[in-house]
């Protein structure tokens, strides 16, 4: 059980966080309108492993991202953004399918999108997948590379040899219908995965996927059932509900501008991991993922010029 007053404590390695998944384009509305009426569309770095390796590289911590793009201008255009912001890229696979993308009415409530899958779900397990992982203290995933073999395959691994490796492993439920091939039960394939890991994020819209409707406590328990060890459970507007099944907390908003919602969950887990990498207990690791993610939601696009995490904990009197 993770106790809520503690730090986590981790082995002494060359990485701290390891991101494994999609590796995709935002085209992002230039409009607010939830029916796509608007006419142009902006170019975003995006996904959701690549968000987080960037942005935990800013607020202060090391980071690695194994994923699959094509061998298209997309694809270079992603490898390039990596590369700009320090990331190393020789976990990133070129595959010959075309670069995945994500089409998003620009939202200040949750964003609509259009899914056009491709490259993301190629990655393979290899050996410089492996010796990423072994060599960092915590990999995180999405239902992403889950919703679509071969990638599937390659996180069932990553989860094996995480364990034996003892790294802390982060699973953020963004179940979507649409991501998944016709026809596939994903709900029960994500509710298989949970036990496995150590921290899960849902949103209130995740949990209905999941498990239908009910209140925050109800959903958070059915998490717990299920054998989740940390439950993150985002609210929106309302802020966030966090249990280990013994002790549940309610944190407030931090948020004051919403400018764009996109990549909001990605900026939480960013600062949350910044924080439990520098030593900070679970409890103070949570309000820091939160500054992270009220401070991204000023911003377009899901990836922003964050500062470091001292400065953000300055920001918000933390």
């Amino acid at each position: 059980m993770f106790n809520l007053g503690e730090a986590i404590p981790f082995e002494d390695k060359a990485n701290d966080v390891l991101t494994v998944g999609e590796l995709l384009v935002d085209m992002i509305s230039n409009d607010y309108g939830d029916a796509f009426e608007c006419n142009g569309y902006t170019r975003f770095f995006g996904g959701s492993p690549s968000n987080i390796a960037i942005n935990v590289n800013k607020l202060g911590i090391r980071s690695q991202v194994a994923s699959a793009v094509g061998r298209d201008g997309l694809g270079a255009f992603l490898v390039k953004g990596l590369q700009r912001a320090g990331i190393d890229t020789s976990g990133v696979q070129r595959v010959d399918e075309s670069t995945s993308m994500v089409v998003i009415t620009k939202s200040q409530e949750t964003p609509i999108p259009i899914f056009y899958r491709g490259a993301d779900s190629e990655l393979v397990y290899n050996d410089a997948l492996e010796q990423a992982l072994i060599h960092s203290k915590i990999v995180h995933f999405s239902c992403w590379p889950i919703s679509r073999v071969p990638s599937r395959y390659t996180v069932e691994r990553v989860i094996g040899i995480a364990k034996k490796h003892k790294l802390l492993i982060g699973f953020d439920p963004n179940y979507h219908p649409l991501i998944w091939q016709k026809g596939e039960d994903g709900v029960s394939y994500v509710k298989s995965i949970i036990p496995k890991v150590d921290i899960i994020k849902p949103s209130e819209d995740d949990a209905e996927r999941l498990f239908g409707p009910g209140t925050p406590a109800e959903q958070v328990g059915r998490f717990l059932e299920l054998g989740a060890k940390l439950v993150v459970m985002t609210l929106g507007k309302e802020g966030a509900m966090v249990s280990n099944g013994i002790e549940t907390l309610k944190f407030d908003t931090k948020a004051t501008e919403i400018e764009d919602t996109t990549g909001a969950g990605d900026a939480f887990w960013s600062g949350f991991y910044a924080a439990v990498v520098k030593g900070y207990t679970l409890r103070e690791a949570l309000e820091l993922g939160f500054a992270v993610s009220a401070y991204k939601l000023k911003f377009m696009g899901a990836v922003v010029n964050l500062p470091t995490l001292e400065e953000i904990k300055q920001q918000f009197n933390l």
